[in-house]
């Protein structure tokens, strides 16, 4: 069961007066300028939090627009020249039979991608209503979005590879097309994006943020 506001008794360190740092984790009193462990500076909250995921997201979506537009890979024989989009290329695993890479390459490449945006913009819009609902399932989704951001550069570095071991000379090449830079650069925006995000937004009650 999801839950769909504070717990009766509890207050959050922000109410109590308390601020921790984000580089170390010391905890001071909210009056206090900058960690008396690590010298960096403290702030209950980003202010700024809202405005650079929005930044972020959308330079991350933009991005991803040509990513799936324009080849991800260039292929070159001695009778034949291919371009592969993403989409193009699963649909060619399909037909060569390759249902489990066609999955993966589909999952990693459109619905790991526009999961992360959905998920980053639903947090954002939340946040800026000051919804109280669903906190703890808000807080994991962003925990997820996170651990998800480490793997997205799958096809970059599967197209970074095949470039590098197919280069037989005259017989075949392989290079990656100028959607792999624009996927690697959506994929580098949105971890920007969910970085950027203050996730202790998440529990404020309903309370001015700035």
């Amino acid at each position: 069961m999801g839950n769909t506001g504070p717990v009766s008794g509890i207050i959050s360190a922000r109410e109590a007066g308390l601020v921790a740092c984000q580089r170390c984790g010391q905890v001071h009193r909210q009056e206090t300028a900058f960690c008396k462990r690590c010298g960096a500076p403290l702030r209950s909250r980003d202010e700024l939090s809202l405005q650079k995921v929005w930044a972020w997201l959308i330079a991350g979506m933009i991005a991803y627009i040509p990513a799936n537009i324009y080849p991800m890979l260039l292929t070159s024989t001695l009778i034949e020249r291919s371009e592969s989009t993403i989409i193009g290329g699963v649909v060619e695993l399909i037909e060569y039979g390759s249902y489990g890479v066609a999955f993966i390459v589909f999952v990693a490449s459109v619905v790991i991608p526009i999961g992360k945006f959905l998920v980053i913009m639903y947090l954002a819009i939340s946040v800026q209503r000051h919804s109280l609902d669903n906190q703890h399932e808000r807080h994991r989704a962003y925990e997820v979005v996170e651990f998800i951001g480490r793997w997205s550069m799958i096809d970059v570095f599967v197209v970074a590879i095949l470039s590098a071991l197919v280069q037989l000379d005259t017989i075949a090449t392989v290079n990656p097309g100028i959607a792999a830079v624009s996927f690697a650069l959506s994929v580098i925006f949105t971890m920007l994006a969910a970085q950027a995000f203050d996730s202790r937004l998440i529990w404020d009650k309903g309370q001015d943020t700035a």
